[in-house]
C-alpha cells in the first residue's frame, strides 16, 4: 500500500473513532411512556419540539432512549433499571412509574411530566421544595372530578345514577374515585363504582352496569388509556354518556373530557429537562401545576346517544369533534 493511501485510511479511521466518541458523549434522556407510542404521540412530539426550540436536537445534540410500558405497571421497574444501566443523564417518566425509578437510582435526575399526587406518593418532599433527585408537574387531576360531573349533567340533565370505572391497582385512579364520590354526594347523585384490576375485567364490568346507571365517569390511568377505544365502544353499545380527563379519549369516541392539556405539560417538562442539562438540580426546581385546561366534546357521539349539547356548552368548548 502506498504511503499516501495509508495515511488517508488512518485519517479516516481516526475521524470515525472521533465521531463515534462525540456521538457517545451526547446527553441522553431515558423517556418512558406508560402507554403506547401511537396513543401518546402528540405528547411525545410536544416534548421533542420544545427541546428543539431550546437548542436540543434529537440525534445531533441530544439522544433519547424511548421505552413503552403499554399500560402495564410491571414494566416500570425493568425499564428504570435499564435506564440506570445505560447511564442516561435524565429520566423522564410519569409519576406512576417514579417510585420504581427512585428504587433504581437516587442520583440520576428524574422529571415527571404528569403525576396525580407526587407528595402523597412520596416521590417529592413538597411541591415548593421537592428535595432529592425528582421534580416535574402535578396534575391536580382528582380536584377536577366535580367539574367533570357538572359538565356531564349539562349534557344529560336527567342524570341521577352515576357509574365510575376505576382501576383499583392504580393509586391516582383510586384518589380520583374519592373525589368523584365526594362530588356525587354534593350533587345528590347515586354512585356505583366498577372496579378493574386488568384489561380482562373491562367487558364484565359493563355487563354489571346494565340498567344500573345513567352515565359513566371513567378515571384515567395507563391501562384504561390503552383500552380507551374498547371502553368507548362498550359504553356506546350500553347507551352511556361518558366523561374523561383527557382529549385523547374523546378522539377515540367518548362524549366529553375536561382536564389538563397533556401536550402542554410535556412541553413544560422539556423546559425542566433543559434546566437540569444546563446544571440545575431537581431538588431546587419546584413542582409546577397545570395552567392550560381543555374541554373537548364529541358531537358525533352525542348524536349517536340522542343527546342535545346546549349551545352555551359548545361555546365554552376548546374543541368540538364532528
Amino acid at each position: 500500500m502506498k504511503r499516501r493511501q495509508f495515511i488517508s485510511l488512518l485519517g479516516a479511521a481516526a475521524w470515525t473513532v472521533a465521531a463515534r466518541a462525540q456521538q457517545a458523549k451526547l446527553p441522553t434522556i431515558g423517556f418512558l411512556g406508560l402507554n403506547t407510542p401511537s396513543s401518546q404521540s402528540q405528547w411525545t412530539a410536544a416534548f421533542v419540539q420544545r427541546l428543539r426550540e431550546l437548542g436540543w436536537t434529537e440525534g445531533r445534540t441530544i439522544a433519547i432512549e424511548y421505552r413503552w410500558a403499554e399500560g402495564r405497571s410491571e414494566h416500570y421497574a425493568p425499564f428504570a433499571d435499564e435506564f440506570v444501566r445505560l447511564k442516561v443523564d435524565v429520566i423522564v417518566m410519569p409519576g406512576a412509574a417514579v417510585v420504581a425509578a427512585n428504587q433504581a437510582t437516587s442520583t440520576i435526575p428524574i422529571v415527571f411530566p404528569v403525576a396525580a399526587d407526587p407528595v402523597g406518593a412520596g416521590v417529592v418532599a413538597s411541591l415548593a421544595r421537592p428535595g432529592g433527585n425528582v421534580t416535574g408537574l402535578s396534575l391536580q387531576r382528582a380536584d377536577l372530578a366535580g367539574k367533570r360531573i357538572e359538565l356531564l349533567r349539562e349534557v344529560a340533565p336527567g342524570l341521577r345514577r352515576l357509574g365510575a370505572l376505576v382501576n383499583v391497582g392504580n393509586r391516582g385512579s383510586v384518589l380520583e374515585l374519592g373525589e368523584v364520590q365526594t362530588a356525587a354526594r354534593m350533587l345528590g347523585l347515586e354512585l356505583a363504582s366498577f372496579e378493574l384490576q386488568r384489561a380482562e375485567d373491562i367487558s364484565p364490568a359493563f355487563e354489571v352496569m346494565k340498567g344500573r346507571i345513567d352515565a359513566l365517569y371513567v378515571t384515567s390511568e395507563p391501562m384504561i388509556h390503552v383500552n380507551r377505544a374498547r371502553i368507548n365502544t362498550l359504553a356506546l353499545s350500553a347507551r352511556l354518556p361518558t366523561v374523561y380527563a383527557y382529549r385523547e379519549f374523546v378522539e377515540a369516541g367518548s362524549l366529553m373530557s375536561y382536564g389538563p392539556n397533556f401536550a402542554d405539560l410535556h412541553r413544560r417538562a422539556a423546559e425542566i429537562v433543559d434546566k437540569i442539562l444546563r446544571g440545575a438540580k431537581p431538588a431546587d426546581i419546584p413542582v409546577e401545576q397545570p395552567t392550560k385546561f381543555d374541554l373537548v366534546i364529541n358531537l358525533t357521539t352525542a348524536k349517536a346517544l340522542g343527546l342535545d349539547v346546549p349551545p352555551t356548552l359548545l361555546a365554552r368548548a376548546d374543541e368540538v369533534i364532528e
